[in-house]
């Protein structure tokens, strides 16, 4: 999601400075950028942009394995690590000590919510603290929830909205609360869907085609769980399910098996994943059909 975002931020104009520990993850962020499922090389090639437009957004982003160099005077710092309330912690207590004072610190956490996330921070910087939470694919996909803090300033969501709205994308705001609007509806109906297939209600596919057909689903739960990834789908839901302690959310008896086997999402999106619901299966994705 990074380097996806990324992307997305890049093509808007915006000097983007990339960080991660790993350098050989950032090499394969900037691969997914160039020649991705959804990257610059497939834009021009649809004739969404332009080959001049492809090249100056990439001259846009740079890398960096030294949180100090990313964070140096960052006006704007977007932490975009996995769903793990630690880790999210340590970033957000070093980001405000190397950040410009007046920097916006964002999360796109999808689950976590943020007010547990700035926990260690002062009162002063709990007020630049904001959520960004994209949607995969964040170059398609147009929702953007801005979610606020009770002490989030009116002045950093302000200027969140407007800068999401210059990426192309909708905001949509939103309280703090664990999962915040669209995963709890998303994955609630996951679960759903996971509970008729577990009482072999109906399989895989007719499901999904039942939200696709019935609802207008651009793909239903399962095809859309294997886009994701379903180690990502088991981690929201069991956090999702600590945090508020409702039955909904316990993650399903197969997503812990799949996960388990390895089974971890779409093998042409998962590297090293031997497939999702539909390779567990043999059933052909809905989307795939001509």
């Amino acid at each position: 999601m990074g380097a996806q975002i990324g992307q997305v931020f890049a093509l808007a104009g915006y000097s983007v400075l990339s960080y991660d520990v790993v350098l050989q993850t950032l090499e394969n962020g900037l691969k997914l950028i160039r020649s991705g499922k959804y990257g610059l090389e497939t834009s021009v090639n649809k004739g969404r942009i332009s080959e001049a437009d492809a090249q100056n957004a990439l001259s846009r982003i740079s890398t960096s394995d030294s949180m100090e160099k990313a964070l140096n005077h960052a006006h704007f710092v977007l932490e975009v690590a996995i769903e793990d309330l630690r880790v999210k912690q340590r970033i957000f207590k070093k980001a405000a000590a190397l950040a410009d004072k007046n920097a916006i610190l964002a999360s796109n956490t999808s689950t976590l919510s943020l007010s547990r996330i700035d926990d260690q921070l002062p009162n002063k910087s709990k007020e630049r603290v904001v959520g960004i939470h994209f949607f995969n694919p964040p170059q398609l996909m147009k929702l953007v929830e801005v979610i606020k803090t009770k002490k989030t300033s009116e002045r950093v969501v302000s200027t969140v909205q407007r800068v999401v709205r210059t990426l192309g994308k909708v905001p949509v705001l939103v309280q703090d609360s664990p999962g915040f609007v669209a995963n709890r509806i998303g994955i609630s109906v996951f679960a759903e869907a996971s509970s008729l297939l577990e009482h072999k209600i109906s399989n895989v596919r007719d499901i999904d085609l039942s939200m696709r057909l019935g609802y207008g689903y651009p793909m239903g739960p399962f095809e859309l769980g294997d886009l994701v990834g379903l180690d990502a789908r088991l981690r929201n839901m069991h956090i999702l399910y600590v945090q508020t302690k409702d039955p909904r959310f316990r993650p399903p008896k197969l997503l812990r098996r799949l996960v388990a086997e390895g089974y971890l999402g779409d093998p042409k999106l998962k590297q090293g994943s031997k497939g999702g619901y539909y390779e567990y299966f043999g059933l052909k994705r809905p989307s795939e059909e001509k």
